[in-house]
C-alpha cells in the first residue's frame, strides 16, 4: 500500500468517525465548504455546500458514543490530485436495549488535493440493497 493510499484511508477513516461521533468541527476540518453528494436524505437531489450536512450534526460532539465504523473492501483509485474511494461502510452500534446491530452502506467519496491538504470534495452513499 502506498503512502498516499494509507493517508487517504486514514482520513476517510477519521471522517467517518466525526460523521458518527456528530464531531462538527472535525467534519469541517476535513471537507471542502463546496462539497456535493448524493445520499438517501437528499431525496435524490444533488446537495452542495455544508449547511445541509451541518443539519444532521448535534450542537456538540456526542460523548461515549457506542458506535464502530468500518470500511470494507476499500478501494482506492489516485487520479493525480484527486482520489476516489470507493467501499461498503459498516456501522455497529446497540440499541437503547442493548442489543448489538449493524448497518451498512455503499459508499463512493473524492478527495480533492488543495495546497497540499487532501480535501473530501464529493460523496455518493446508497443504503446496501
Amino acid at each position: 500500500m502506498s503512502d498516499i493510499t494509507a493517508e487517504l484511508l486514514n482520513l476517510n477513516q477519521k471522517l467517518l468517525v466525526a460523521i458518527v461521533t456528530g464531531d462538527w468541527a472535525a467534519y469541517v476540518q476535513l471537507c471542502d465548504p463546496g462539497i456535493t453528494c448524493f445520499e438517501p436524505e437528499a431525496r435524490g437531489q444533488l446537495v452542495s455546500g455544508m449547511p445541509f450536512h451541518q443539519y444532521y450534526f448535534p450542537a456538540a460532539p456526542v460523548p461515549n458514543v457506542k458506535k464502530h465504523v468500518t470500511m470494507c473492501s476499500a478501494n482506492v483509485r489516485i487520479i493525480g490530485d484527486a482520489a476516489v474511494l470507493a467501499y461498503v461502510r459498516l456501522t455497529q452500534y446497540h440499541d437503547a436495549n442493548g442489543v448489538a446491530h449493524t448497518a451498512a452502506a455503499e459508499e463512493t467519496r473524492v478527495w480533492e488535493r488543495k495546497a497540499g491538504q487532501w480535501k473530501h470534495v464529493h460523496f455518493h452513499r446508497s443504503p446496501l440493497a
